[in-house]
């Protein structure tokens, strides 16, 4: 199991803070992840509809969405920092 961890208006779209999930063997990389994501239903469809903007940490560690899962305990995801 993967624990995937959403934060603010990623959260507030799928309606979750967090869930387990058991990865499909075709869910390679961090992209792979978010096409599946987008397949599991109208909230997750709209939360990640622009995917490319959508920042991923892999235990805690930020990264690029080329980047393989292998193994990641905890996958987070958040959408664009702004700053002020």
């Amino acid at each position: 199991m993967t624990k995937l961890v959403y934060f603010a208006w990623v959260r507030e779209r799928i309606g979750k803070q967090e869930e387990d999930v058991s990865l499909p063997a075709d869910v390679v990389t961090v992209e792979d992840l978010l096409a599946w994501l987008k397949r599991r239903g109208e909230e997750y469809a709209h939360a990640l509809r622009h995917s490319e903007v959508i920042r991923v940490a892999l235990d805690h560690e930020h990264v690029d969405h080329r980047q393989k899962l292998a193994g990641a305990g905890e996958i987070a995801l958040f959408p664009p920092m702004t700053g002020g």
